[in-house]
């Protein structure tokens, strides 16, 4: 916590703003729809989306009212998704609590996401920036692109790395690179800094979705899902993609036939942890997440020196090193 207390100094006034125009924005006269959103003011996670944002407007010179706003729309939009993503996997607990869908059922949980959402385009249209406005239409396009190729790729064991990381592109490093961008536009940057922004914000969503794809092998990460959910799901994550490339041949195929024909049982599930911790799986991905690390802080030192440089330098460090 004082690690994450450290990360926000530069913007500590700006981000207790955040706070409370996040919840001044979630708000309704209809009882069962403001129960919901009650929930999902007493469940809300880490706030870094919002965090990007408002750190790399100040990288870039300052956080304005549209630096807010945009903080705030962002996090509408990522909480819309996860809404939207628990009734789509039939997930039941979120951050160790009951999610969404648990609490009411998937009726409420779809519209009230949809509520959410749609306040989210109203907050992107305040911001009179069609750039803004352009960029946050795109991204709900690629963020259920994503999650239908995630589909796609669960349903069709698909074992590709290539067509792992299209999936990280369109879940997750889009938002992130969406969060650096806007950010950098709200604070009046160049259009050479703003693509800096955004290319910083793209190699983060990569390590960020890399390391929670990590953390479904071990039964010790405090994450509020259990372990080998995403096995379990059919989505076959980088750990086990390389340990299929690299692990003996005949063992190897005893569990990609295990997966193709979605023998997913507690004790197959076990059995292919261990088999992708055996095979080295955990340390290439933890690799390959350091390497995106190193590229995103590499195009981040390219920005003046500064606080909230160095906050984000410390973020992309968190991001990587958090344990949950």
């Amino acid at each position: 916590m004082d690690e994450r207390r450290k990360i926000e100094e530069p913007v500590s006034a700006e981000f207790e703003r955040f706070n409370k125009d996040f919840e001044a924005s979630l708000r309704s006269e209809t009882t069962r729809l403001q129960s919901a959103i009650d929930v999902i003011l007493n469940s809300t996670g880490k706030h870094v989306r919002p965090l990007l944002v408002l750190l790399t407007a100040k990288a870039c010179g300052q956080v304005t009212d549209n630096t807010i706003n945009s903080a705030v729309l962002l996090e509408l939009l990522h909480t819309a998704t996860l809404i939207h993503d628990d009734v789509i996997d039939e997930t039941k607990q979120r951050r160790g609590v009951p999610s969404l869908n648990a609490i009411f059922d998937n009726r409420i949980s779809v519209l009230v996401g949809d509520y959410v959402l749609s306040t989210a385009l109203i907050r992107s249209i305040q911001t009179g920036d069609l750039r803004i406005v352009g960029i946050i239409s795109n991204l709900g396009r690629d963020l259920s692109e994503g999650e239908i190729k995630q589909l796609e790729t669960a349903e069709e064991s698909i074992l590709d790395e290539n067509c792992y990381l299209q999936v990280i592109k369109k879940k997750t490093a889009t938002l992130l690179s969406a969060c650096t961008e806007i950010g950098a536009i709200s604070s009046g940057a160049s259009a050479e800094v703003i693509a800096l922004c955004r290319e910083f914000g793209e190699y983060l969503g990569y390590c960020f979705q890399i390391k929670d794809d990590i953390f479904d092998y071990f039964k010790e990460a405090n994450i509020g899902k259990p372990t080998g959910n995403d096995i379990r799901e059919g989505k076959v994550t980088l750990p086990l993609l390389y340990a299929l490339r690299q692990g003996r041949e005949e063992e190897a195929a005893r569990y990609l036939d295990m997966i193709l024909r979605k023998d997913f049982g507690a004790e197959n599930v076990d059995s292919l942890i261990e088999f992708a911790k055996a095979n080295g799986g955990i340390e290439y991905a933890e690799a390959r997440m350091k390497e995106y690390h190193d590229k995103a802080t590499e195009v981040l030192r390219k920005l003046p020196e500064s606080e909230a440089r160095e906050s984000l330098i410390q973020l992309a460090d968190y991001i990587m090193t958090r344990s949950r």
